[in-house]
């Protein structure tokens, strides 16, 4: 087997997840439109600060199937990276449960949104 240099091997275990994040939104239990007004809120917030990372958890699937905010709240962030708010998203590694990794740009140093 070969060696890996411990960047490559974080590579190939997963992507970034709790651990990498600067702060954790946690939307486990959340009802849909409060999840999404959170989201909506730490977007909008996002673009005036310094850049972040941020983590946001989610609840698994319930037993049997049924609907989970990674959609929405995928959409949401997809949405906020058209429009360059975000510019680093990927799911959580498998090991940190349902949810997203974010960057959110922030605002650059002449004031502009990044």
């Amino acid at each position: 087997m070969p060696h890996f240099d411990d960047f490559y091997a974080a590579k190939l275990r997963g992507g970034l997840g709790q651990a990498d994040a600067d702060a954790i939104l946690d939307l486990r239990g959340a009802h849909a439109a409060q999840a999404l007004a959170s989201l909506d809120a730490l977007i909008e917030s996002s673009r005036f600060g310094a850049s972040k990372s941020v983590a946001i958890l989610l609840d698994p699937p319930p037993e049997g199937g049924g609907e989970t905010l990674f959609q929405p709240v995928g959409r949401s962030l997809l949405e906020a990276r058209r429009k360059g708010f975000v510019s680093r998203l990927n799911p959580l590694p498998a090991h940190d449960g349902l949810g997203f990794y974010a960057q959110f740009a922030g605002q650059s140093r002449d004031g502009d949104g990044a």
